[in-house]
C-alpha cells in the first residue's frame, strides 16, 4: 500500500491509509464509513469471500437489529434495503411445558420493533456497497501473522497457497472477532488490561423447516421456551425456516448421549417443538454439532497511540442474549466516524477520545447481556417480572421522556449504554422508595385504626 501525505506531525491528512483487519459485519460496515470520508481502505479477511461460500452451520446465531445499528445503517444509506430483507418482531412469544403460547410485546405503548436479518445477506449488502467505492480495496484469504503496529507493518499468510503477503498502513483497525489477531498482538503492550470469561453454557444449532411453504409459527416474534437453568430460542428467516438456539450447560449436552436421550429429554421439556422440528431432523442435526461456547471479553484501551484501534467483538465480546453484539459494534463505527469529522484533531487524540467515551458503554452492555440470559430463560415466567414490566409500561406511558425501561433505552434508543443502566438504578431506587413510603403510611394508619379501636372497647368497659 501506498502512503499519501506526511503524518509526521500527527494530524489527519485529507486521505489515511487504513488497514482493517476482519471483513465481517463490522470490519465491512467500518470500511464502508471510512470509506465514504475518502480514505483508502485496505480489508484484509482470513476466509473466502462470504458471498461465494456457505455459513458454517452451527456457528452463526442469528441477527437482531435494533436502533443502534439502524443508525451505523442509514449513515452510509443502506437502513431501508436492510429493513426490507429483515422480519419485524414486535416481543417475545414465550412457550410453556403444554404448548400454550404468551405474547410478552417489546413495547406495547408504541409498538416498536426488532429484525430478525440474516448474517449473511446483510455480509453481502456490505460487500457489494463498499465494492462501489473505488477506494475500498478487498483482500481475502489473508490471515494476519505478524504485526509491527507502531511502524504500521503487517505481514499476512493465504491459508490455501501458504503464500506471504507484506504490508503498511497509517492506521491499521481491528475488527477481527472475539478471538482477534490484532489484540493478541497488543496484549505485551504495557497499561493495556484484559479479561476475558467463559460461561459454563453452550449453545447448537437447530432448524424448523417451512411448512407447506409458509412459517411453522407464528412469525412476526422472538419465541423462547424458557426452562429455568436452559432455554431454546426461535429467529424467523426470510425463506419461511426458523433459526433454532438451544442455550444450557455443557453438563445436560454431555448427558444427551443417544437419541432416545435426546428425544427423552425434548419431550418433557420441549414437547411443542418436537413436531414443528421433526424428530429425525432433530436428531441428525443434533448430533451432527458440537456446542459452542460462549465468551464475554472487556479491554481497555482499544488504541495504541495513533496506529491502531480494535472495534467490535475485538474490543468488548458479549454472549448473545441482549442482541446487541452487532448493534454495539455498528455504533462502534458510528462513534469514530463522528469523532473523525473534525479535521484539525490529531489522529492520536481521536483515536484516545474513542477509548475513554466507548470502554464504559461497553463493558455495561457486557454486563447486561449477560444478565439478560437469566431474564430470558427464568425470570420471564416470574409473577414478579410481570408486575415489574408492567409497572414499567404504565409510567413509560405516563412520562415517555422520564421514565424508559431499561429493555426500551438499550434497544429503541441510542442513550449510551452505561447510561441506560445508570436509568435503571435509578428507577429500581424510586421505586424502592416509593413502596416503602407506601408500606409505612399503610402500616401507621393500621395501627392507628387499630388503636381507636381498641380505646373504643377499653371505654366502652
Amino acid at each position: 500500500m501506498e502512503v499519501n501525505g506526511d503524518t509526521s506531525n500527527g494530524k489527519i491528512k485529507k486521505t489515511l491509509n487504513i488497514a482493517i483487519i476482519g471483513g465481517g459485519l463490522v470490519g465491512s460496515m467500518a470500511a464502508l464509513h471510512l470509506g465514504k470520508k475518502g480514505h483508502q481502505i485496505h480489508l484484509y479477511e482470513y476466509r473466502e469471500d462470504i458471498r461465494k461460500a456457505q455459513l458454517a452451520k452451527g456457528r452463526s446465531i442469528n441477527l437482531s437489529l435494533s436502533a443502534r445499528g439502524r443508525v451505523a445503517l442509514a449513515e452510509v444509506g443502506l437502513e431501508e434495503e436492510l429493513l426490507q430483507h429483515g422480519i419485524p418482531m414486535y416481543g417475545r412469544m414465550l412457550h410453556d411445558l403444554n404448548g400454550n403460547m404468551t405474547f410478552v410485546p417489546y413495547d406495547r405503548n408504541t409498538k416498536q420493533c426488532i429484525y430478525s436479518v440474516g448474517r449473511k445477506k446483510l455480509n453481502e449488502i456490505l460487500l457489494n456497497t463498499a465494492e462501489k467505492y473505488t477506494n475500498i480495496h478487498f483482500n481475502f484469504n489473508r490471515k494476519l501473522i505478524s504485526a509491527r503496529f507502531r511502524e504500521g507493518q503487517m505481514e499476512f499468510k493465504d491459508p490455501i497457497t501458504n503464500e506471504l503477503h507484506k504490508a503498511t498502513a497509517d492506521l491499521v483497525i481491528g475488527c477481527d472477532g472475539a478471538y482477534s489477531a490484532v489484540r493478541k498482538n497488543m496484549l505485551s503492550t504495557p497499561g493495556f488490561n484484559f479479561s476475558q470469561s467463559y460461561i459454563q453454557h453452550g449453545y447448537l444449532e437447530l432448524c424448523i423447516p417451512a411448512l407447506d411453504g409458509q412459517f411453522a409459527m407464528p412469525h412476526n416474534y422472538l419465541h423462547i421456551w424458557p426452562r429455568g437453568e436452559f432455554m431454546m430460542i426461535a429467529l424467523p428467516n426470510q425463506d419461511k425456516t426458523w433459526t433454532v438456539t438451544l442455550f444450557m450447560p455443557f453438563k445436560k449436552f454431555e448427558d444427551l448421549k443417544s437419541a432416545c436421550d435426546l428425544v427423552q429429554f425434548f419431550d418433557e421439556n420441549f414437547p411443542d417443538a418436537i413436531p414443528l422440528i421433526g424428530e429425525k431432523r432433530l436428531i441428525s442435526d443434533f448430533f451432527s454439532l458440537k456446542p459452542q461456547h460462549l465468551i464475554s471479553i472487556k479491554c481497555y484501551p482499544y488504541h495504541i497511540s495513533s496506529k491502531v484501534l480494535l472495534l467490535g467483538d475485538a474490543a468488548h465480546a458479549m454472549v448473545p442474549f441482549y442482541g446487541q453484539g452487532m448493534n454495539a459494534g455498528f455504533e462502534d463505527c458510528t462513534i469514530l466516524s463522528r469523532i473523525l469529522d473534525n479535521p484539525n484533531v490529531q489522529i492520536a487524540d481521536v483515536l484516545k477520545s474513542f477509548s475513554e467515551c466507548r470502554h464504559q458503554d461497553a463493558h455495561a452492555i457486557c454486563d447486561l447481556a449477560m444478565y439478560n440470559y437469566i431474564e430470558m430463560r427464568d425470570l420471564v415466567r416470574t409473577r414478579k417480572f410481570r408486575i415489574r414490566k408492567a409497572l414499567d409500561e404504565f409510567l413509560h406511558k405516563l412520562m415517555p421522556l422520564k421514565w424508559i425501561p431499561l429493555y426500551n433505552s438499550v434497544t429503541f434508543t441510542t442513550m449510551p449504554y452505561r447510561k441506560c443502566l445508570e436509568n435503571r438504578n435509578w428507577q429500581d431506587k424510586v421505586l424502592t422508595r416509593t413502596f416503602a413510603t407506601i408500606l409505612t403510611f399503610t402500616g401507621c394508619f393500621v395501627i392507628v385504626y387499630l388503636y381507636n379501636i381498641f380505646f373504643a372497647l377499653g371505654n366502652r368497659n
